[in-house]
């Protein structure tokens, strides 16, 4: 790409960066109540979201062959158990993403 490609580029991805930050608070004032869809949408799609994000990350294991699963397996496992534990969204994810790395890595 040319530097001027490169810079429309960049002002084009901030741009609908800060549209994506900036117009929810456009359109839902704080002096009107928020509509009780877009507050079932806030509690329903993060869990619908982490859902989808699991069968597509297991999507590909094969229990037939290779290691069987078990690095996924054992990952998963963590990552419920830190979560049932400390309740910390962030420590579980990093937690179980630095489980599997060391699995897949070292001992599978």
């Amino acid at each position: 790409m040319t530097l001027t490609q490169e810079i429309i580029t960049i002002a084009l991805c901030a741009l609908a960066t800060m549209c994506t930050r900036f117009l929810p608070f456009l359109i839902f004032r704080s002096d009107k109540p928020t509509p009780k869809y877009i507050r079932y949408l806030g509690k329903a799609l993060p869990a619908a979201i982490f859902g989808m994000l699991v069968v597509y990350c297991l999507k590909n294991v094969n229990v037939l062959s290779g290691s069987h699963g078990f690095p996924e397996g054992l990952a998963i496992l963590l990552v419920v158990m830190l979560h049932l534990w400390k309740r910390n969204m962030l420590l579980s994810i990093g937690g179980g993403t630095v489980c599997y790395m060391l699995l897949v890595q070292l001992v599978f």
